[in-house]
């Protein structure tokens, strides 16, 4: 019986900064000129990574004092970015749970504003383990974040089936040994559950 390890952002949680920062700036382009150029994915990586968000907003607010109000709110106002649940994944992470599959998270995530997910969302205590970037100082797809998850649990790749929903990481847990899904949607990662006779 295969373990199930799922990753958490955009599979579960629905989460995008735009959902806070829509309410800051006044025009759609506004927001993505800040977003690709101030507060980018390449920045958010290195709190995913383990930097503590003072030290990273330090250096935007240094490099951009006309977006410090901006900058400031990534962080006190992390928990707008939160969309909520996706629904249709977690009904199939409850159906797994029902039939006993053991189930793990990985997912590159701020050691910080983790605990802010789990006070919000109750199935993340369905997991038999997770492991978290920030915690660990590595971040998907660097190989040995997966192989710190399967000597953690004492798992082995070939048995375990990979959930995620980008390229880069699905790839590398390919070259690795596990079994993969790349995710796209709640429908079509049910369909291939049980195409695979996972569900």
């Amino acid at each position: 019986m295969k373990d199930i390890i799922f990753d958490l952002g955009g599979v579960l949680i629905d989460w995008n900064p735009r959902y806070l920062y829509k309410k800051i700036f006044s025009t759609e382009t506004e927001m993505e000129w800040f977003l690709g150029n101030v507060c980018t994915p390449q920045w958010n990586t290195q709190q995913d990574a383990g930097r503590p968000f003072n030290e990273g907003i330090k250096l935007l607010e240094e490099k951009f004092p006309e977006y410090a109000f901006a900058i400031n709110f990534y962080w006190t106002r992390w928990e707008e970015m939160l969309g909520g649940a996706i629904e249709g994944t977690v009904d199939i992470l409850r159906e797994l749970k029902g039939r006993h599959r053991h189930l793990y998270a990985l997912s590159n995530w701020s050691d910080e504003t983790f605990p802010i997910a789990q006070k919000n969302y109750e199935f993340l205590k369905w997991f038999d383990g997770i492991v978290i970037s920030g915690e660990e100082k590595l971040v998907k797809p660097d190989p040995r974040i997966f192989t710190r998850l399967l000597e953690r649990y004492h798992l082995r790749a070939p048995g375990c089936i990979f959930i995620d929903d980008n390229q880069a990481n699905i790839s590398k847990a390919a070259d690795l040994g596990f079994e993969t899904i790349l995710f796209t949607s709640p429908e079509d990662l049910r369909r291939t559950l049980m195409s695979r006779s996972v569900l």
